[in-house]
This record gives structure tokens, C-alpha cells and sequence, in this order.
């Protein structure tokens, strides 16, 4: 039984970004072309370009991706309980960094300082990438307090505000600006973060399996509206089945 559950785990976490290749040749392919490119942002100018980032969350390529992580975190729904009892009684002291890592002190103190040393350094390119780190914090920690307020979930520790899991939303917002800045290298392990601090908050009994599933793609979302027009790193996107469960298939298109 154990076993089953770890497999079913880690597969969820592994559906929540599934990288391919090749776009599967029976789906439907979306590409993030329906907004006009954007020159990196200025500090003065920055929250006012958050403001057209909420608004490139109606687009149909971040809907598709917000209807799939509702659906990916309705399936594993089941497996809440039994993936809570797993993770915090295994005794993986290696995860209890999570909650620091994922909390939004570090998460927005680490994305303007990116920003700041960008400006002082003269850099643009690393100024722009601060500012959309910036401004994927501020969207994912605005659609993740409203669901909360919405949803008021019970966490597994009995306090409220279970989903959908914060440190997960941010972190994968953070994880998904850097891959689209500066492609998969840096994306690969800023995402084997992300789902680091997201197994950590199932273990510290903080969230629900389905809390995580979900803010991970709330992250990606996040992370995906605000870079639309910047970055080098062009994808087109498509959903896909995957065994047990479902995902969304990113393909590198070219720079």
C-alpha cells in the first residue's frame, strides 16, 4: 500500500508540469501569441504592467491550465488523507526548509532585490527579470488569498485557509518566470524547488495533496502572465493525458 501511495505522489507532483518534446499529435496546440510583446517593465511603471497581467489571465492558454490543475486537483482528491499520513509520519527532515523557502517574505524580498541589483548594476535584462518576479508574486498572492477567503478549506493541522497552498502558488510562479527568461537549465531546478517546498507543506501538515496540486498550477499561471512578451524562451502548450491523470505539455517552439 505504501508503495502505490508513493508512486501515486509523486506522479501528481511530476502531472503538475509535465515538459515534453514534441507536441502530442492528437492535441489541440496553443500558442501564447494573442498579446502585444512587451519591452521590460520600469520600476516606476511596474505596478501599473501587474495591473494588464491579471488581465492576461483571461487568455485561453491560462484558463486551459487553470482547468486543468481544477481537474488534476479533483482527481487526487482522494489521496489527501492517505498522502498526508504518508508524508508526515516518514520522518524527511530534509523537507522542513519548505516553509521558509516558500514564504512570501522570502519569495518577494528575494524578487526585488533581483530587481534593485538589476537598476544599481545597470543590467536590463536582469531588472526585467526581477520585475516579473515581482509581479508573479503579487498576482499569485492575490489569486491565492481569494480562493482562501472563498474557499475557507480546513487544513490538515485544523486551523483554516487550506487552498490553495501559497508557498506552492509562489515558488511555481518564481520557477516558471526563470524558465521563461532563461529556458529549461535554469527551469529544471527552480521547479525541483518549487515541488520541493510543495511536498514540504503536506508533510508539516500545512495542506492537502490537492492544495498543493492546485497551487502549483496557480503558480504557473501566475508566472506565465506576466511574462507574456518577454523572456526568450517561446512554448507552445497543449493538454495531455498522462497515466493516471492528466497534465499540460509544454513545447520549446525556438527563441
Amino acid at each position: 500500500m505504501t508503495s502505490i501511495r508513493t508512486r501515486c505522489l509523486c506522479s501528481t507532483f511530476a502531472m503538475v508540469t509535465v515538459l515534453h518534446c514534441a507536441t502530442p499529435a492528437t492535441a489541440q496546440t496553443f500558442t501564447p501569441g494573442t498579446f502585444t510583446p512587451q519591452t521590460p517593465r520600469a520600476f516606476s511603471g511596474l505596478f501599473q504592467d501587474t495591473v494588464t497581467d491579471f488581465r492576461n489571465l483571461t487568455s485561453k492558454d491560462t484558463l486551459t491550465m487553470l482547468a486543468v490543475g481544477g481537474l488534476m486537483a479533483a482527481a487526487v482528491h482522494k489521496m489527501d488523507q492517505p498522502a498526508t499520513t504518508m508524508l508526515s509520519g516518514s520522518g524527511t527532515g530534509f523537507l522542513s526548509s519548505g516553509e521558509t523557502i516558500g514564504s512570501a517574505r522570502l519569495q518577494i524580498g528575494s524578487a526585488l532585490a533581483v530587481l534593485v541589483a538589476g537598476k544599481l548594476t545597470g543590467s536590463p535584462k536582469l531588472a526585467a527579470v526581477g520585475a516579473d518576479l515581482v509581479s508573479a508574486n503579487i498576482v499569485a498572492q492575490t489569486l491565492t488569498t481569494g480562493m482562501k477567503m472563498g474557499v475557507r478549506r480546513g487544513r490538515p493541522d485544523g486551523t483554516e485557509f487550506s487552498f490553495p497552498s501559497g508557498h506552492t502558488s509562489v515558488t511555481f510562479a518564481a520557477a516558471t518566470v526563470l524558465q521563461r527568461h532563461f529556458g529549461w537549465k535554469t527551469g529544471v531546478p527552480a521547479y525541483a524547488v518549487a515541488s520541493y517546498v510543495a511536498a514540504s507543506r503536506v508533510h508539516d501538515k500545512r495542506h492537502f495533496l490537492s492544495d498543493v496540486t492546485f497551487g502549483a498550477a496557480l503558480g504557473i499561471v501566475s508566472g506565465w502572465s506576466v511574462t507574456v512578451g518577454h523572456g526568450k524562451a517561446q512554448m507552445s502548450m497543449s493538454p495531455m493525458a498522462t497515466p493516471g491523470g492528466g497534465g499540460v505539455g509544454f513545447t520549446w517552439t525556438g527563441k
